[in-house]
C-alpha cells in the first residue's frame, strides 16, 4: 500500500515547523564486534569439523606402531536468508509535499529499519544459544554441557550451575575454558577476549586476578540487542567460531508505476550469521 496524502497531511499544510521521529542515533554495528564477516557466493556455507589424533601411545619393542585415522565428525550449515524491505508513496504525496522531499527521509528509515533487523539476527545467536530447536552442526544448542565428541567425552562450554556474572562465576568460567578439549579428548589453548586493576564487589583491595594475568585482554562490550538482562558471554579465540556470511551486500533501488504513477523503494540483502566450533 502506498503513502498517500492523507497520511501526511500536516506536511501538506503551511506553517509546520518540524518533522521528527525518523532521525534517532542508532547504536553502532555490534554484530561486528562478536562476527567475523565473510562473503559467500552461493546459497549456503558449510563448514566441516575434523578430528585430529587421540594421544600418540607406547610402542613395545619389536611391535607393530598403532595407526589411528582422522575423521569428519560434524557440518555447521550457514543458510543465507532474504532480508528486504520496501514503501511507496503516491505521484500525489510527492508533489503536494511542501517541506522536504518525501524520499529522502524515509529511505533514512529505510536504511534504520535494515540496520536493526541486522543486529536482531546477530544477537539471535546468543538469545537462542541455551534452546536446542537452533542446533549447531553437533546437533545441540550453541550453549550446553554436553557437546558431543568422538573421543573425548562431552565437550561443556556453559557453566554446570547458571550463574549471574560475578568475580566467582567469571573465574569459574575461565577454568573451565582453559579445561577445553578438542574431538579426540587433546587439551586446547583457548585465550580469553576487565577494566578494573582491584577486584570488584569488595572493599578489599586485593589483586583482581584476571585483569593482572591479562586472561581478558580484550576488555568488554555491551550488546543492546540481547534479550536477557543479565547474560553474559565470553568469546575466546579458537578459530572458525561465530561467522557472518554475505551473500549479497545490502542494495536499494527505486522505480515508478506507470499505471499509478507511484514511486516504489526498496532495500534488499542477504546473509547468514551462525557458529561452526561451539568452542
Amino acid at each position: 500500500m502506498a503513502i498517500s496524502r492523507s497520511q501526511l497531511v500536516k506536511e501538506l499544510e503551511p506553517g509546520l515547523n518540524a518533522l521528527f521521529g525518523l532521525e534517532y542515533a542508532r547504536y553502532d554495528n555490534q554484530a561486528a564486534q562478536i562476527f567475523e564477516t565473510e562473503s559467500s557466493d552461493r546459497a549456503f556455507e558449510e563448514e566441516v569439523m575434523l578430528s585430529g589424533f587421540a594421544n600418540a601411545r607406547v610402542k613395545p619393542e619389536g611391535s607393530s606402531i598403532v595407526y589411528d585415522s582422522a575423521n569428519e565428525t560434524f557440518t555447521a550449515r550457514y543458510t543465507h536468508e532474504t532480508i528486504a524491505l520496501a514503501f511507496a508513496v503516491t505521484e500525489e504525496a510527492v508533489e503536494d509535499n511542501l517541506y522536504d522531499r518525501i524520499s529522502a527521509r524515509y529511505t533514512k528509515a529505510l536504511a534504520r529499519s535494515m540496520a536493526n533487523t541486522k543486529q536482531v539476527k546477530g544477537a539471535n545467536v546468543l538469545n537462542n544459544g541455551f534452546n536446542n530447536a537452533f542446533a549447531g552442526g553437533d546437533g545441540v544448542a550453541l550453549l550446553s554441557t554436553a557437546h558431543p565428541t568422538i573421543g573425548g567425552g562431552p565437550l561443556r562450554n556453559e557453566l554446570t550451575t547458571p550463574a549471574d556474572l560475578n568475580e566467582t562465576s567469571l573465574e569459574q568460567s575461565l577454568i573451565d575454558i582453559a579445561a577445553f578439549i578438542d574431538e579426540r579428548g587433546l587439551l586446547i589453548a583457548a585465550d580469553r577476549l576487565m577494566e578494573s586493576t582491584l577486584r570488584v564487589g569488595t572493599a578489599d583491595n586485593d589483586i583482581n586476578a584476571i585483569k593482572n594475568m591479562g586472561m581478558i585482554p580484550e576488555g568488554y562490550v555491551v550488546n543492546n540487542y540481547l534479550t536477557d538482562t543479565d547474560a553474559f558471554f565470553i568469546k575466546t579465540d579458537v578459530p572458525n567460531g561465530f561467522k557472518h556470511f554475505v551473500r549479497s551486500p545490502i542494495r536499494t533501488s527505486m522505480e515508478g508505476d506507470f499505471d499509478t504513477g507511484n514511486v516504489r523503494y526498496k532495500a534488499r540483502e542477504r546473509y547468514s550469521f551462525g557458529f561452526s566450533d561451539p568452542r
